[in-house]
């Protein structure tokens, strides 16, 4: 099966959510920029990502090397309540293909 790359920041942000939520370490991780990318990624015991909320986006388009999202993901604590996570992300494309490369949480 091939993947199709996400054509924006934004497409990108959003596919690394669903890769959250899904578990897919692996798709976590290619689409990390190779600069800040961790070694391996357990995802085990991590949150129940149940939602994402796109707050914000500059750049990040087709034809832009950079750009930035911010979202707001919520997911479900292991109390029951629920947290949410808000981050603004820098995003670089390189070769075509859009790479998630750090973020600031608030």
């Amino acid at each position: 099966m091939t993947v199709e790359e996400p054509a924006t920041a934004e497409a990108l942000m959003r596919s690394r959510f669903r890769a959250f939520r899904d578990g897919d370490a692996a798709w976590l991780l290619r689409t990390w920029h190779p600069t800040t990318a961790p070694e391996s990624l357990d995802l085990t015991g991590g949150p129940d990502w149940r939602g994402l909320q796109i707050v914000d986006t500059e750049a990040g388009g087709p034809d832009d090397t950079t750009g930035i999202v911010e979202f707001r993901a919520t997911y479900r604590q292991s109390d029951g309540g629920i947290g949410v996570q808000h981050e603004r992300s820098r995003f670089v494309r390189e070769d075509g293909r859009w790479f998630y490369v750090d973020g600031d949480v608030t």
